[in-house]
């Protein structure tokens, strides 16, 4: 019995991740569109990877084989650096704005200028967060198999 109650939470913690991972995939691109963030090349690799992992969570409830699996894992790492380097970028253009404006600024006030400068610079690291996201369905979905 005690089994049959497990497989039940697992399935319905598995539902509820996949719902939330759904809902941020949803909300990120849609955000991501509406800022226009779609103009340079650079700007796309966030859309392509919750294209890919929005492709990849559907094709994982049709069908769970090891490749599958493998290549949802990788697309969930390259979304995290995605997250970090979009991070960096942002911060960097901050920085450099913030330069022009007052080149006599140490490096510590610029910096700490650039955390709340024209680009949001911790905005990139919710992409850290969805392939966390992602990543815990991946590890539910293989252990219900």
């Amino acid at each position: 019995m005690k089994s049959q109650e497990q497989n039940l939470n697992l399935k319905r913690i598995s539902q509820l991740v996949s719902i939330v991972f759904l809902f941020m995939l949803i909300g990120t691109v849609l955000e991501l569109y509406l800022l226009g963030h779609y103009e340079d090349t650079l700007q796309l690799v966030p859309i392509l990877c919750i294209a890919l992992s929005l492709i990849f969570m559907v094709a994982l409830v049709f069908t769970k084989t090891l490749i599958l699996f493998r290549a949802f894992k990788l697309v969930l790492v390259l979304t995290a650096l995605s997250g970090l380097y979009g991070t960096y970028l942002h911060l960097q253009s901050n920085f450099e704005f913030e330069y022009d404006m007052t080149p006599t600024a140490t490096n510590w006030e610029l910096f700490l200028e650039s955390l709340s400068g024209a680009l949001p610079a911790l905005a990139p690291l919710s992409m850290v967060v969805l392939a966390l996201i992602g990543y815990t369905y991946l590890l539910i979905t293989k252990q219900k198999l």
